[in-house]
């Protein structure tokens, strides 16, 4: 599971999480419904009532939401914003925190027109446009909130909405599940926020062709809720309350990436409204196609800084027949990774055969020693890794025999394995809580979480020169690692009150950003770019490439209204 899964404000029950985390001043103006179309047994699970986190989440969000007792004060919450001469984060190096942005009052036409278009469907209320706009999930912040936040039902109020945009050149950004990091959802010139959660239909089921046709907002829980009689489920399992359109924006995957691919992988399909109101289908529903360029997978990763994506045709896989989730300890993460690679090399591979590892997570004892502590547990603090095999219940068994071995040769103890669902979910839940175990064990603190991706063959020892700075360092650091894919995260707890830990916490991230870019890695295996990794964009892919990128922008949005200031560096030019 991605990293960012962790960080998570549910909205699929009807924007529940939301209402709990406000004050009970807070006017709503606007409610979420349920998908429209429902399993045929026509139930849902409450995936958030049973959550022995959810007091929790509720109490570590009560301090950044007691400013919100307030009605209409200055829509840009700094006055000095414009002297900044514009987008002053993400340039070559940059460690500045708060990003500055050129803002301009949105004209009252632009306003009237919107209200034309969505009647209550928006709202210009303080508390919800600085929901909006501070995201709860990330340490990134902007000097300004939307202006407006407006809550479209149909492709059509969106076409028409960034054609209103477009002719008054006012900022739009697109806002999905907000469980992203990197700070994607901030609107540095203020603007236009829009919330595409009351688009969250499934169009089409295509059983036999194994695709669905789905509109942005739903949730892939929710799909995977309404697939489950089918026998089909949709495999990428980012954030719980992640939508389907955010995760196609910033090209996410999650712990199933090691058998299924990335989002990339995924889509068949998108329909996307162009900041000029043009709505263009990107391919067909065939699964395989050589006519044209890839417009599907320039969407996909774009961030909402091309357009706003109406619809998703996305391919589904069976449920799988049988699993066994494994786990295993080692002395040290760089035994740990090793079984990893040496696992990916014994024939247990992705996409080549029928069965395999579908999941292989690997967390540190720092983060073991965390979750002991935040949920009463005595697991023994080390290295460890997490395995799950599927297939037919002979063959899962095969194969957890076949790693058993493996890790016996790299110093692995305690090898456990588990086919009773209650016992495997269990085992997963420890994975899951990990970010909260994190801030149960540093409360008051906020996390800076890293997200590096390098050949398999680099992983254990980027993951060990890591780890020696990260323990040296006096701040509390825990690593979780996609091991199958090369993919892993730090989470750094900073108290944000602190310049010189914040400092400090930026420097660990610099240094594994550039350990991985020296093994021809990439500064983000998932959780995208942002505003948070602009600064090392240039280092990876080139001058030449961004300025590439630049002109695609330039010739899709020459206005420059879709969410401005984000994924390509603000030095570039051409």
């Amino acid at each position: 599971m991605a990293f960012s899964s962790l960080f998570t404000r549910s909205r699929l029950s009807s924007r529940t999480i939301s209402v709990l985390l406000r004050p009970t001043t807070t006017r709503q103006l606007h409610s979420t419904p349920k998908p429209t179309v429902m399993s045929p047994e026509n139930t849902r699970r409450n995936w958030w009532t049973t959550s022995s986190l959810l007091p929790f989440a509720i109490a570590t969000s009560a301090t950044s939401f007691a400013l919100l007792n307030q009605s209409y004060p200055s829509i840009s919450e700094s006055s000095s914003a414009s002297d900044s001469g514009g987008v002053t984060i993400g340039g070559k190096d940059s460690t500045e925190p708060v990003v500055k942005g050129d803002y301009k009052q949105v004209p009252k036409e632009l306003i009237d027109e919107l209200k034309t278009i969505l009647e209550d469907n928006l709202t210009t209320d303080y508390e919800e446009r600085f929901f909006h706009g501070k995201p709860q999930n990330s340490f990134h912040k902007s000097v300004n909130i939307p202006d407006v936040v407006v809550f479209p039902r149909s492709e059509e109020e969106v076409s028409k909405i960034l054609k209103s945009c477009n002719k008054y050149k006012v900022p739009i950004v697109p806002y999905g599940g907000a469980t992203s990091i990197e700070g994607h959802t901030l609107a540095p010139n203020g603007g236009v926020c829009i919330d595409m959660s009351s688009m969250k239909k499934v169009k089409a089921l295509h059983v036999e062709d194994m695709d669905v046709v789905v509109e942005p907002g739903i949730g892939w829980l929710e799909l995977n809720e309404y697939l489950e009689p089918y026998g089909l489920f949709f495999p990428l399992d980012p954030g719980p309350g992640a939508s389907i359109g955010g995760m196609c924006a910033t090209r996410c995957s999650g712990s199933l990436a090691v058998r299924y691919g990335t989002m990339r992988d995924n889509v068949i399909s998108l329909k996307v409204v162009l900041p000029n109101g043009d709505v263009v289908k990107t391919a067909s529903r065939a699964r395989k196609s050589a006519a044209g360029y890839d417009l599907t997978r320039l969407i996909i990763g774009s961030e909402g800084t091309l357009g706003v994506i109406t619809e998703v045709t996305l391919r589904l896989q069976r449920i799988p027949q049988h699993s066994v989730v494994a786990i295993c300890n080692f002395p040290t993460v760089k035994d740990a990774a090793d079984v990893a690679i040496s696992t990916m090399h014994s024939g247990i591979q992705p996409y080549l055969y029928p069965h395999q590892v579908s999941r292989m997570e690997l967390l540190d004892e720092v983060q073991i020693r965390a979750i002991n502590l935040a949920n009463g547990k005595n697991l023994t603090e080390a290295p460890t890794l997490m395995f799950e095999f599927i297939g037919t219940e002979a063959y899962a068994r095969e194969q957890t025999q076949i790693v058993q071995q493996i890790a016996s040769k790299h110093n692995g103890t305690d090898f456990m394995f588990a086919e009773e669902p209650e016992a495997k979910k269990e085992l997963w839940k420890i994975r899951k809580e990990a970010l909260w175990a994190c801030y149960a064990m540093a409360p008051g603190h906020e996390a800076m979480t890293t997200d590096v991706c390098v050949p398999l063959s680099h992983l254990a020892e980027i993951i060990s020169r890591s780890k020696k700075e990260l323990d040296a360092s006096q701040l509390l650091c825990t690593v979780i690692a996609h091991a199958g894919d090369g993919n892993f995260h730090t989470c750094i707890m900073f108290d944000p009150n602190n310049e010189e830990q914040r400092r400090e916490a930026e420097r660990l991230n610099h240094f594994m950003v550039h350990v991985a870019l020296s093994m021809d890695g990439t500064c983000t295996g998932e959780h995208g770019v942002g505003t948070g990794k602009m600064k090392y964009l240039e280092k990876e892919h080139g001058i030449e490439a961004l300025q590439t990128m630049k002109k695609i922008k330039k010739v899709l949005d020459p206005n420059d209204i879709m969410n401005p200031g984000k994924l390509i560096p603000p030095h570039v030019c051409f």
